[in-house]
């Protein structure tokens, strides 16, 4: 074998393929998945008790009693699940609002001042108007408190429409603004004299509160809400500006190639979110605190921000997810009794947020064959 012929076989030899197969595998992010499976809302739940439970754990306490007493405050009894259903009412009505804005890819996260914008003019109502009977105040006070809602909201969509100003900023930067003008109300003009020097406002009467279910806290605010989420139902699922919202969601490009004003609609559910967080403010102080008080909501408008988030903005959903963060907050009131602070209830607000977070952002990682 001469040289030429020896050097063409090497050639050969080693371009040859090679019979063993390699496999190799690579993580992509799929940019054309905009919804989580349906149990990641599942998972995090599970998860962020599982989490708390080794937390509770490595502190020295017993999960399981702690579990039970939460369980058992919230939903063991018919006071506790009427307190639960207390507490859902305002989570579902903010649920609602946020969730409409969140349709469009609207980043509301002031439901916490439109609640307190809501609630301030409800008070308004039986402050210079202390008078009204007949069955007047009620209605009054639900205008008045869905129209300052409504307001609040479009102090953020104005400046997004027109100025192109970041709705997370304003929104939360409002929130500031409405706890600020509540703490001058109830320690100034509207203090009332006979309140022992706490600041709040004088107590509604009884033509200004909301009727109760028999001898619970249990008022007819669950009304508005039920009403208010079978409507978002109908509007979101079964009209054409609801088919509109999903087109602006998924596509906001196409949506304005279609001819639809992108900024009219922000807008529009601006207003209709401020407006259903004020109706939650009215509901609660005519159905609960019968007074405008400092600290009159308990985080009510941050917490409706995981409520449509765990419900992923489905209407039955929200139902489901107000209620059981209703029990969150009255099982944290519940464990108070065996020395633990209701904190813990936040905690597992967080745990279930950012196991929520992490589960849809894991959903858009796909495995592919390199």
């Amino acid at each position: 074998m001469n040289r030429q012929t020896l050097s063409d076989a090497l050639s050969l030899e080693m371009a040859a393929p090679s019979k063993k197969k390699r496999f190799s595998f690579r993580l992509s992010l799929d940019p054309s998945v905009q919804r989580s499976p349906w149990w990641t809302p599942v998972a995090s739940v599970v998860l962020a008790l599982a989490f708390c439970a080794l937390f509770l754990a490595v502190n020295g306490l017993n999960p399981i009693p702690v579990y039970q007493k939460m369980w058992t405050g919230a939903f063991g009894t018919t006071f506790g699940i009427t307190e639960t259903l207390v507490k859902a009412i305002p989570l579902l009505l903010c649920g609602i609002g946020v969730s409409i804005a969140y349709r469009i890819s609207v980043w509301n996260i002031g439901a916490e001042g439109q609640f307190i914008a809501g609630a301030m003019a409800a008070t308004a109502v039986t402050v210079y108007v202390p008078a009204l009977q007949n069955g007047w105040a009620i209605p009054l006070m639900i205008v008045a408190a869905v129209a300052a809602g409504g307001l609040w909201g479009l102090l953020t969509a104005i400046p997004k429409t027109h100025f192109q100003v970041n709705e997370l900023i304003t929104s939360l930067m409002l929130n500031y603004a409405a706890l600020l003008a509540l703490d001058y109300v109830v320690f100034g003009p509207w203090k009332d004299p006979k309140g022992f020097n706490f600041p709040g406002s004088p107590v509604f009467t009884q033509a200004q509160s909301l009727p109760v279910l028999g001898d619970t806290r249990l008022h007819s605010g669950l009304l508005f809400a039920l009403i208010a989420v079978a409507l978002y139902a109908i509007v979101t699922g079964f009209t054409r500006w609801g088919y509109e919202l999903r087109l602006i969601g998924a596509n906001p490009a196409a949506a304005a190639n279609a001819g639809i004003r992108i900024n009219k609609h922000i807008i529009a559910v601006m207003l209709i979110s401020g407006a259903l967080a004020g109706l939650a403010g009215m509901a609660e102080v005519s159905g609960v605190t019968h007074k405008l008080m400092q600290g009159v909501s308990p985080g009510y408008g941050y917490t409706a921000i995981i409520v449509a988030w765990l419900a992923k903005l489905n209407p039955a959903g929200l139902i489901v997810s107000s209620f059981l963060f209703g029990g969150l907050i009255v099982g944290g009131y519940s464990v108070q009794t065996i020395g633990l602070p209701s904190s813990i209830s936040e905690m597992l607000q967080g745990a279930i947020l950012f196991f929520l977070i992490a589960g849809d952002m894991i959903a858009k990682f796909r495995v592919r064959r390199g």
